[in-house]
């Protein structure tokens, strides 16, 4: 057992942040669109592509192996 008390290491809270990072960057850019509805290239492709880049970024930092935890 390691002495830490946290269920993931120091590599997996990084890339977490990461990941957080990406998807609030995700709707900026769909907030950021300035047609009506949100229905320009930031609203409809851009913005959603980055947000959900950032979901599959954190699934990957929840499952990411590191030497202390395999």
């Amino acid at each position: 057992m390691s002495k830490s008390s946290f269920p993931f290491s120091r590599k997996n809270y990084k890339l977490m942040f990461i990941g957080i990072g990406l998807i609030i960057l995700g709707f900026v850019l769909i907030g950021l669109d300035s047609e009506p509805h949100g229905n320009g290239i930031l609203g409809l492709t851009i913005g959603p592509i980055v947000t959900l880049a950032g979901f599959i970024f954190e699934f990957y930092a929840i499952f990411a192996k590191t030497e202390s935890n395999k």
